[in-house]
């Protein structure tokens, strides 16, 4: 799901890089891996298992954050014909990873990379994470390289997955990409993925689905204060995301076919938490008619207005269902959708950061040649869910933990102002307590009054707390 991007900037020793490390130390958070799990970190960097394909002769590049270093995906688009090729390499982590060996079990205890506004922890130690499995540019690199052959309105043809060798040419990040594309300058395997993107978002308009545009927040750190700014998505991370869940599609085809794999599955959203939404919505000035539907109203939404970025963050509550469902031997589960990709839908494109993809690469590769699916994949498999339930637990309270944290600093020298904010969610036993969400800064927080809060209606409201050493935010009708 879309999570709540949070960055913070200023020296390590500042007031509030130091309440990070403080709070890693509270949560539990895994620091640094075990010298034998960095041994063989460091063996298999000098000698991964090598692919007998080469593609290095494919000019691939990558599109990610300026500073990032753990690019799991590389790309190349063509035309086909009157369609298109999508030609897309993920990093081949099992190349590096022995079965059962001090990498895996570590990995199996990490789940997920953990991000924190100043630094991530990540899945797999660096060398190998940002170094040697990152498909970094002008590096020869094992991937997991999917061909994906799309007719000219961008529906899928044809789909192979193989073990080969790449070479990126170029590390792009999502500004530069804009920036060519919109001013025409951008070579044409750049320039295809606004229209494959748009293509493929036409379809997701078509079988229903939804993409969230969700901002980032970045936290500015001058001295001992604090500025809260956004980084609304541009249209080429939407279309970048439209390549990536192309293939997880793809995958999930893939291992349906075969009888075996596992999916990223979401139940449609109750009644009640739509219900909830509109209340929100109400809240924020969102007009949200009732014959206009959840997704038509999400793609309508401007991620760069205050009211709207408030919103689409609400927005992901309705995806906090979803979970992972392994199927074998030909028995389908009962739910094989997401019910906001409205398709079958599989986790395989971010192996650096997320211990379930790597499995799916496989049982991909497995289903494409033909081939058995690996021992050691099928006797981790029925355990895979409850993991990454556990890892998927453990980033969510991480992010609640950083989201509190960020906003008592931003807030803490303010206790006792008054702001202007709405009224965006009430307790039904309780409705002197709610939720309001302020209008600015960008922060939503826990209220309480002597009576009724006013629900979906603008409300002056005070500072009661704000302390980053008991991180909560409170505040009381003004």
């Amino acid at each position: 799901m879309p999570r709540r991007h949070i960055r913070v900037t200023g020296a390590p020793e500042a007031p509030l890089r130091a309440a990070l490390t403080a709070l890693r130390t509270e949560l539990g958070v895994p620091g640094s891996f075990p010298p034998e799990v960095v041994a063989e970190a460091e063996r298999a960097a000098k000698a991964p298992a090598l692919p007998p394909s080469d593609a290095t002769d494919i000019p691939f590049f990558t599109i990610d954050p300026p500073t990032s270093t753990d690019l799991d995906q590389a790309m190349h688009l063509s035309r086909q014909g009157t369609g298109y090729r999508v030609r897309y390499a993920i990093a081949d982590v099992a190349a590096f990873v022995v079965p059962s060996g001090a990498l895996d079990q570590e990995a199996h205890r990490r789940v997920t990379t953990l991000y924190f506004p100043d630094e991530k922890v990540p899945l797999h130690p660096e060398l190998l994470s940002e170094g040697a499995a990152s498909l970094l540019p002008d590096q020869d690199r094992p991937a997991a390289l999917w061909t994906i052959d799309l007719d000219g309105d961008g529906r899928t043809l044809a789909v192979d997955v193989r073990r080969a060798l790449v070479r990126s040419r170029a590390k792009l990040d999502y500004a530069a990409v804009q920036k060519q594309i919109d001013e025409g300058t951008a070579e044409e395997p750049l320039a295809l993925l606004k229209t494959i993107g748009k293509l493929r978002e036409r379809l997701e308009v078509e079988r229903g689905g939804i993409s969230l545009s969700v901002p980032e927040q970045e936290i500015v750190e001058h001295g001992h204060a604090y500025e809260l700014a956004y980084r609304a998505p541009l249209p080429a991370d939407g279309w970048n995301s439209q390549i990536s869940l192309l293939t997880g599609m793809a995958a999930a085809d893939l291992m349906l076919a075969a009888g075996t794999g596992i999916l990223r599955t979401l139940p449609a959203a109750p009644d009640g938490a739509v219900g909830r939404l509109r209340r929100t919505a109400h809240a924020l000035h969102i007009d949200w008619p009732h014959h206009v539907s959840y997704a038509e109203l999400v793609r309508s939404l401007d991620p760069h207005r205050p009211n709207h970025a408030a919103f689409l963050q609400e927005c992901t509550t309705l995806l906090r269902g979803a979970g992972y469902t392994v199927f074998r031997d030909g028995a389908l589960p009962d739910i094989t959708t997401h019910s906001a990709v409205a398709a079958p839908y599989a986790h395989c494109t971010a192996p650096l950061r997320r211990l379930a993809d790597r499995h799916t690469s496989e049982i991909c590769l497995a289903a494409a040649a033909g081939r058995p699916i690996p021992d050691w994949v099928l006797m981790a498999l029925d355990a895979l869910p409850a993991r990454m339930a556990e890892g998927t637990r453990r980033a969510g309270t991480v992010e609640r933990a950083c989201v509190d944290l960020v906003e008592a600093a931003l807030l803490k020298d303010r206790v006792g102002e008054v702001f202007d904010g709405w009224v965006v969610d009430v307790e039904e036993r309780q409705p002197a307590v709610g939720t309001v969400q302020l209008e600015s800064p960008a922060v939503i927080g826990r209220i309480a009054g002597t009576g009724a809060l006013p629900l979906g209606e603008r409300l002056r409201v005070r500072l009661t707390q704000a302390d980053p050493e008991a991180p909560k935010v409170r505040f009381e009708p003004a």
